[in-house]
């Protein structure tokens, strides 16, 4: 164990934090780069522009919005229809399709089922 070098923990000026601080906030500058220009882990300089309140916000998420839907009449169910169910897990699909349209249905069925 003698071979191993202990490591301290290295110090940096405000004046030199405040210039790499600059250096990120400038237009098309990339933190990264400023920080490997300067020899230091990027981590370490994103830490100081947290710190100074430099860091980019967060994107603002909208808001759940709810919206009322009006209740649907239940469709009419045509003797010459053809009832298509698929249930995967919880979710139920339910189709009523009119029995002219069966090669479309097959279509639909086949694509749906890739």
């Amino acid at each position: 164990m003698d071979a191993q070098k202990s490591r301290k923990r290295r110090r940096y000026s405000r004046e030199l934090k405040d210039q790499i601080i600059a250096e990120c906030d400038a237009p098309g500058a990339s933190v990264a780069r400023v920080a490997l220009s300067h020899g230091i882990n990027a981590n370490i300089v994103h830490g100081w522009r947290k710190l100074a309140g430099h860091a980019k916000p967060a994107v603002a998420r909208p808001e759940f919005v709810p919206v009322a839907v009006a209740p649907m009449a239940p469709a009419r169910v045509d003797e010459r229809a053809v009832e298509f169910e698929l249930r995967r897990g919880a979710v139920t699909l339910k189709v009523l399709w009119p029995l002219a349209a069966a090669a479309e249905l097959a279509a639909f069925a086949r694509e749906l089922l890739r």
